[in-house]
């Protein structure tokens, strides 16, 4: 083989027949990759890996139980020659050769007339890397394109398909590495973004220089006015053709009233779609070491948010009913009511000794857990100092997870 580089060019495989030569394990991470663009494969081989046979089963490729043969090359267009036999794979390139059939060697590629790249694929666009013989820095730069593809930062967001509408994306518990790729790359294809306080903050400042962002917290104060306001907007917007992200912190549907902007925008006719984020109550607890279930310990747990104090007119939650479950039960936006809350449930049957975990700042670099019971939750948040956001997580996981505070269950 002379020093030339490869030419690169596509090949369309769909309804060709392509034949491998081989039945290891090369072949068995050839061959997906050759029946989801289409190709007839044929394997020729006296033994075949258990997943190729379990192909050869369900129909979707030919097996020649054998050694290779000159003629199993009549009307291929592309063959892989896969098998641990210099000499084999020898024969095999040089028949391709004589019938003009462009033929990969997986022993060496100096001997083969093709290379097969590392490939991968996102929204339409095929991305093939060779790297000069190098397989793993080509798969390395494939996997670095691939991830810009996925959040956006490769390839201008305006050359993209885009629908004007609205995604309601659910940023996680605050981390930025916590948020789905889906969600990301949302973000950066958004015409306008609309972002809570507890949105991944980090992640604005990659925002393309064009992209409007309008701050939640500077809307109209009062949660309803707020909600209100922040239903127009991005139905504006997206009656103006633009694509927008309505971005919060968490995920959108636990307390974080967003099916009541997919309401507003299906009654304006308006598109509108949802990327779930991970979920504080859960996500937070998991990051600080606190399981919320455990096998003998709690098979269940309940989220309750805390924003209402026990015996508001307007709450929704039975603090005595609560009380009576033998689960984990997970407090939101509880900071200030915490107290009350925990004095509720002693009243309601709860043990004083029940361990309690307060994390603040879940996931963050200011990330702390302060240990209580239900006893003296209200001293400890009060000599902690402790201020919103947290996660207050009740129950015996919470000694599962710290026993050097509360002892081996």
């Amino acid at each position: 083989m002379d020093d030339f580089p490869p030419y690169p060019s596509g090949l369309i495989l769909s309804g060709r027949r392509v034949v491998v030569v081989g039945g290891g394990h090369v072949a068995q991470r050839r061959v997906p990759a050759l029946l989801a663009v289409g190709a007839v494969v044929t394997v020729v081989s006296p033994v075949v890996t258990p997943a190729i046979e379990g192909l050869v089963g369900s129909g979707e490729i030919t097996w020649l139980e054998r050694g290779f043969e000159e003629g199993d090359l009549e009307g291929a267009w592309y063959v892989i020659a896969a098998t641990d036999d210099r000499e084999a794979n020898e024969r095999v390139s040089a028949a391709a050769e004589e019938r003009r059939i462009f033929c990969v060697r997986a022993d060496d590629a100096t001997r083969a007339t093709a290379w097969t790249p590392a490939v991968g694929r996102h929204a339409g666009v095929t991305v093939a890397v060779l790297g000069n013989r190098e397989p793993r820095r080509s798969a390395a730069v494939r996997d670095e394109i691939l991830e810009g593809l996925r959040e956006g930062t490769i390839v201008a967001r305006h050359q993209r398909e885009r629908t004007a509408g609205v995604v309601l994306v659910g940023g996680g518990p605050g981390d930025p590495d916590l948020m789905s790729v889906a969600g990301r790359r949302a973000l950066m294809e958004a015409d306008v973004v609309v972002a809570d306080r507890l949105a991944p903050r980090e992640l604005l400042s990659e925002l393309p220089a064009d992209v409007e962002l309008i701050d939640v917290a500077k809307l109209p104060r009062g949660r309803s006015a707020q909600q209100e306001e922040i239903n127009r907007v991005i139905v504006e917007r997206a009656l103006e053709g633009k694509m927008v992200v309505r971005f919060k912190g968490g995920d959108n549907f636990v307390f974080g009233r967003g099916y009541e902007e997919v309401l507003a925008c299906r009654e304006a006719g308006v598109p509108v779609t949802v990327i779930p984020g991970l979920t504080s109550p859960i996500a937070v607890p998991a990051v600080a070491g606190i399981p919320v279930t455990h096998r003998g310990v709690a098979h269940s747990f309940t989220v309750i948010s805390g924003h209402l104090p026990p015996g508001h007119p307007e709450s929704l939650v039975s603090w005595e009913a609560v009380a009576g479950l033998h689960g984990t039960v997970i407090l939101m936006m509880a900071v200030e009511n915490a107290p009350a809350i925990a004095a509720a449930l002693v009243s309601g049957g709860r043990a004083e000794s029940t361990p309690v975990a307060v994390i603040c700042d879940g996931t963050m670099p200011g990330e702390r857990t302060v240990l209580a019971t239900l006893g003296n939750l209200a001293a400890e948040l009060a000599a902690a100092a402790v201020k919103p956001p947290a996660i207050i997580v009740i129950g015996e996981v919470v000694a599962v997870a710290h026993p050097e505070a509360f002892g081996a269950l």
